[in-house]
């Protein structure tokens, strides 16, 4: 008997099926999750409220003390946080693709997509795609909020050019909540883990504030820590200053997440019993 004759028939389907025809399930399952939100737009209660509430915390609670040790005062401390509260975009989309891919699961969806001769990379992608798009809702939502605060705009390229940049770090985090979507129980496990992982790095990192003041050792993991250089990347592109060195290291960063946790998802999610 060869190895194909042994896979699952759903496996067996899914290494028969062309590129052309991934791409149009996945258009297809992109169509239905869309349509899903459009009956249930409750769902998209996070990507509204969670820039709204961020940035209004974080402006008039911080912005005045922050804001004095950037040379200014509320004012100067908004054109510094809403490029940082950009590169949360992804990180916060991120953790929500992971938490319904469980849901998922555990409600038999998944188990009725597995069922079908679709490309089970497919289900995935459409994921991503999604949550990208929620992502820039949200990241518009933002920058509304940005500017009734005050953040000014004055380069609608860099802008433009941030907001890419977020959207493909955000889409690297992505394959890694599909794996703890997939290996987790439930979708509780996946929220705290993503907590344990994610909290260190927004608050260990340039989003927020600059780390001038911090201890050399937490200075050495924000140096390092891809939230820092996502942030300082959008900050220059958005407002002024050094951009190229954290855009290449956050372009790297994104492309090792991807190439190391894409394969992790897709074999987990195709061999998941």
């Amino acid at each position: 008997m060869s190895a194909a004759t042994t896979l699952p028939a759903g496996l067996r389907a899914d290494s028969r099926i062309s590129l052309r025809g991934h791409l149009r399930h996945t258009g297809a399952l992109v169509r239905r999750n869309l349509l899903w939100i459009r009956q249930d737009p409750e769902s998209m209660a996070d990507a509204v409220l969670f820039p709204v509430v961020f940035t209004l915390l974080f402006v008039y609670v911080f912005g005045g003390s922050i804001g004095q040790s950037l040379g200014g005062g509320q004012e100067a401390y908004v054109q510094y946080v809403v490029p940082g509260l950009m590169a949360m975009m992804g990180l916060s989309m991120a953790q929500g693709v992971g938490t319904g891919f469980n849901q998922d699961f555990n409600t038999g969806v998944m188990d009725r997509f597995r069922s079908l001769p679709i490309g089970r990379g497919s289900v995935l992608f459409a994921k991503i795609a999604v949550e990208l798009l929620r992502m820039l809702f949200a990241t518009t939502v933002l920058l509304v909020v940005g500017v009734l605060v005050g953040f000014d705009i004055t380069n609608w390229g860099g802008l433009l050019a941030a907001v890419g940049l977020s959207a493909v770090f955000g889409s690297a985090l992505m394959w890694v909540f599909l794996t703890l979507g997939v290996v987790m129980k439930n979708a509780q496990s996946v929220q705290a883990m993503g907590f344990l992982v994610l909290m260190p790095l927004q608050f260990g990192s340039s989003i927020f504030a600059p780390t001038d003041s911090m201890p050399g050792w937490l200075q050495n993991f924000t140096d390092v820590n891809p939230l820092s250089a996502l942030a300082d990347s959008a900050r220059g592109l958005m407002v002024g200053g050094p951009v190229a060195g954290d855009l290449w290291l956050t372009l790297a960063w994104s492309a090792g997440i991807t190439a190391v946790m894409a394969p992790v998802a897709i074999h987990k999610f195709r061999t998941r019993s």
